[in-house]
């Protein structure tokens, strides 16, 4: 049995219900079938669609075929729902793709076949309504190849030229046919599956005509998913049944799902939640019937889960990406004095959690809800939707299209709030990104400075909040935000504590920057007579648009091109009048691109970024006991941790060879001040004053000869995780793996050691292992990895060593902890920094690099 989920879509009024209940009555789920007209059909469920004779919501219904369980999937097909379709197709193995055979390829039919394409479906095509077309099949078959894909192949009859037009598709049916005149059915399958042949057949889903043959198309030349053991599922959609419960439905796209399976992911915000499935529902229409288990490739709606949210990825699935169409008409909600506004806030994030895209914001300080719309027709579901479900009569007001804003340089952004008794410093670099890339959030901080779970906290904290730029107080986009530096005290510090920090360096770091603004463009398709060519050309050059060459079919002209959102809002009007309703527009979300007039549109905001109370870019210092506010302009003066953005000294990089006296006295000042902290604590060390004179003096030259360097091998002893949360790139690969960072800190040192020529141990803790007596590895002659036995730290084990080493050996010790680097120069070993080794192993890397290309 193959379990497959087969979506269908179309233009609005395309009959796309109708064939859903066709296939319904055909594969035996209806005794009769309903429609539309009549109010009956079977997956309009709600009342508002049977009402307005359209799909609003996407449905699903169970077609039970002998060798075949098919997951219907009947989707909205007005273009203000087309977020609720492009959700559903993350979802669909197959595509059903109705057009109407009387109307031809329509407006939102080429933005479906786009959406189609992008996410790599299979299409099957049904012509329907063939009883009212005028349009012989030959002349449909041309506008399909021409408008959709030259590989749109009739398969109502399979004869000669029905192979012949395979062959043109794809390889593997040329050859077959080529050597014997036919293909077989899983070659033809593979191909669809591929997308090189896109089947098409004709009839009419309100008369039953060409449907059953349709139908047992589809269970023919459909391909079983492959198998995937793992538990993975994506989420669709999130509904309330009519009990109240929440009810998350989703696609198993791995192994199976069991009642009482616990799930674990971890929330937008960060929150990590885990949770029991409750119960198991396969809904057909309205109706549903429980089940314990379902497999992979099965579609399903589930209880029990509350933290979901459409488009997450469960187990090994992953989430899915940006959406393409989304909404751009930015409304405000206006309510009678009987609704409080927080009451409404919360019924309006319900809706939110079932649609996203609706990006519900509140303004504290207008005291209003803000929400983005696709058009009207979604603009009047909501405002009915609100008023049965919560008994809300809300109004809307048009606040024109949403704009977003971003960067063009890179700053750093710094945020402190130390108010009596809290503490929480963040140091942010913020980076313009690729358009279309949102906002992208990393960490670069070392784990010395700032703990890995404050670190997860801020960053947490980065994400949670739509942060607004300082143009319009719109949102942010396109921007690269890293966490470069934090600080935290022991006892003050609490979780808000960071959240403003973040907050405030996000916006000091905006208020900085050259910031630009953005505003929707949408991609057209303008299809009009040829002899108003010359005006929408001239009209849309107007407009700003950047339009491709026109295309000429027959007494119709194509328009293709990019065009501001603002302007082309209002043009669909336009064409209708001088093209005397002969000219047809569709436009397609295309992101974001900046303003054609920024200057006029941040008048018209008078956006002061500096009075938002909700989004100050000041910092909180502590002076004399008390909180005290620091412009954004100063707070560089008063940041306690380092720039990130500080100049470096150019230095010339050190050449491997160096003599090992040069090696071992390169850091005496550094180490002359370590030795005075540590006889500060531990007392005196008694030595030969003249070991000191194997340092120049920048003051005055030095009298007394310099001790010789001990004769013995060189040691080189790593304290290795030390090293690894050092460097960054280690420290990224620990995250996921530290083993991994294991065997790449082995990798590298074993090419240094090949050039530096002495003997290394690399010492990693163990000593948290119960029982763990310790371990040696020998990687080499001249390499050891040594893992500390329990209770005993790698601090204490180069302390040992080192000092046993230091009595005939050259030793140095390479590590950041500053306690451990006392301790190694009271044992008379040279300390070397991280930031040192990486140095040196980069110089060592380059020099291999060199002789290779010398010698290659």
């Amino acid at each position: 049995m193959k379990y497959l989920t087969v979506g269908i879509l179309a233009h609005v009024d395309s009959g796309k219900t109708t064939l859903s209940e066709a296939l319904l009555y055909h594969a035996g789920v209806l005794k009769k079938t309903g429609r539309v007209d009549h109010k009956d059909a079977f997956l309009d469920t709600e009342t508002l669609e049977r009402e307005r004779g359209i799909t609003i919501f996407s449905k699903q219904a169970r077609l039970t075929l002998p060798d075949a369980d098919f997951t219907l999937l009947d989707t909205p097909g007005h273009v203000d729902f087309s977020a609720e379709m492009e959700r559903a197709l993350h979802v669909m193995d197959y595509a059903v793709l109705v057009i109407s055979g009387s109307e031809g390829i329509q407006s939102h039919t080429e933005t479906l076949w786009k959406l189609l394409h992008h996410s790599h479906v299979p299409v099957f095509i049904f012509i329907n309504k063939m009883d009212l077309s005028l349009k012989s099949r030959t002349e449909l078959m041309q506008e399909l190849q021409i408008h959709l894909h030259k590989n749109c192949v009739d398969f109502s009859e399979q004869n000669q030229e029905f192979y012949d037009s395979l062959a043109t598709c794809d390889e593997t049916l040329m050859n077959q046919i080529l050597d014997s005149g036919t293909a077989d059915i899983s070659a033809i399958s593979q191909a669809i599956l591929q997308r090189h042949v896109f089947p098409c057949v004709f009839g009419s889903g309100l008369k039953l005509q060409g449907t059953e043959a349709f139908l047992n198309l589809l269970a023919a030349y459909t391909l079983p998913l492959p198998e995937c053991p793992e538990f993975g599922a994506k989420v669709y959609k999130i509904t309330e049944d009519e009990q109240g419960k929440r009810l998350t439905h989703l696609k198993i796209t791995g192994g199976e799902l069991h009642v009482r399976d616990i799930l674990e992911d971890t929330a937008p915000d960060g929150t990590k939640w885990q949770e029991k499935i409750n119960q198991i529902r396969l809904y057909s229409g309205a109706k549903f019937q429980p089940a314990d288990k379902v497999f992979h490739g099965m579609t399903c709606a589930v209880t029990g889960l509350s933290h979901t949210y459409a488009g997450e990825g469960l187990g090994i699935e992953k989430n899915t990406d940006t959406p393409l169409l989304e909404p751009i008409l930015q409304y405000s909600v206006i309510l009678p004095e009987t609704v409080q506004i927080h009451t409404a806030l919360m019924a309006f994030r319900k809706l939110e959690q079932e649609d996203p895209l609706l990006h519900v914001s509140f303004s504290k300080q207008l005291q209003e809800i803000h929400v983005l719309l696709m058009g009207e027709i979604q603009l009047a579901v909501i405002q009915h939707i609100l008023k049965e479900r919560f008994d809300i009569p809300a109004e809307f007001q048009a606040a024109g299209v949403a704009y977003k804003e971003s960067i063009k340089n890179t700053v750093e952004g710094m945020g402190h709030y130390e108010p009596l008794r809290h503490y929480a410093e963040v140091r942010l670099l913020l980076e313009p990104a690729p358009a279309g890339s949102g906002l992208i959030f990393s960490s670069t901080c070392r784990e010395d400075q700032l703990d890995r779970n404050w670190q997860r906290l801020i960053l947490s904290h980065l994400a949670e909040r739509q942060h607004l730029g300082v143009l319009t107080g719109s949102p942010i986009t396109d921007m690269k935000i890293t966490l470069t530096a934090g600080k935290a005290h022991k006892k003050h510090t609490e979780g808000g504590d960071f959240r403003q920090a973040t907050y405030r360096a996000v916006r000091q770091g905006l208020m900085q920057a050259e910031s630009v603004l953005l505003e929707p463009y949408y991609q057209f398709t303008l299809k009009l007579p040829a002899g108003s060519l010359g005006r929408a050309v001239t009209d849309l050059q107007m407009k700003g648009a950047k339009l491709e060459p026109p295309q000429t079919f027959g007494e119709f002209s194509v328009i293709e091109g990019k065009a501001p959102a603002a302007v082309m809002m209002t043009y669909r009007t336009n064409v209708m009048e001088y093209t005397r309703g002969r000219g047809v527009l569709s436009c397609l979300p295309a992101g974001y691109a900046p303003c054609a007039n920024p200057e006029e549109v941040i008048q018209k905001f008078d956006y002061h970024p500096e009075a938002d109370p909700e989004h100050s870019p000041d910092s909180v210092f502590c002076s004399h006991g008390a909180g005290v506010l620091v412009k954004w302009n100063e707070v560089q003066n008063y940041m306690h941790t380092e720039s990130c953005l500080k100049p470096e000294t150019q230095t010339q990089p050190e050449q491997v060879h160096k003599s090992v006296r040069q090696a071992y006295t390169g850091s005496y000042a550094q180490d002359a001040e370590l030795m005075k902290i540590f006889e500060q604590t531990y007392g005196k060390i008694q030595h030969d004053e003249r070991d000191d004179a194997h340092v120049m003096h920048t003051e005055k030259q030095v009298k007394y000869k310099a001790k010789p360097v001990p004769k013995g091998e060189e040691y080189l002893l790593v304290d290795g995780y030390n090293i690894i949360f050092s460097w960054e790139t280690l420290s990224q690969i620990a995250a996921e793996s530290l083993e991994a960072a294991r065997a790449e800190l082995i990798h590298k040192l074993s090419n240094y050691q090949g050039i530096r020529r002495c003997r290394m141990i690399i010492v990693f803790d163990a000593y948290k292992v119960k029982g763990n007596p310790g371990s040696i590895e020998e990687i080499s002659r001249n390499i050891h990895v040594v893992y500390t036995k329990e209770a005993e730290t790698a601090d204490t084990y180069i302390e040992r060593i080192s000092h046993d080493l230091t009595k005939e050996h050259r030793v140095r010790v390479a590590t950041s902890d500053g306690t451990e680097q006392m301790i190694i120069l009271g044992n008379g070993a040279y300390r070397m920094s991280a930031e040192e080794l990486r140095q040196e192993v980069l110089n060592a890397e380059h020099y291999i690099q060199e002789y290779l290309n010398q010698n290659g």
